[in-house]
């Protein structure tokens, strides 16, 4: 797993959860906001890497469709 360039900023609280799910089920970025994509939102790489660092707010929406990607309750991404 690679190691984090830059520190997490503090603009949302479920950036983290969302890379870590998503590096423990072995899902590649690139792949995951493919499939973000397909389910109606409409967000870049970059976006989507704002999101993760947690550097930008995540849409309610956003967080629907992640959930439903990764395969948790929503809870599970506001978990410290």
């Amino acid at each position: 797993m690679k190691i984090r360039k830059k520190s997490y900023g503090d603009a949302n609280i479920v950036g983290r959860n969302i890379e870590r799910i998503r590096k423990e089920r072995g899902i590649k970025q690139k792949d995951f906001i493919a499939k973000i994509q397909t389910m109606g939102c409409d967000m870049n790489p970059t976006s989507y890497s704002k999101l993760e660092g947690q550097l930008r707010s995540a849409t309610d929406r956003e967080i629907y469709v992640i959930a439903r990607i990764l395969g948790v309750p929503m809870e599970e991404l506001f978990c410290d």
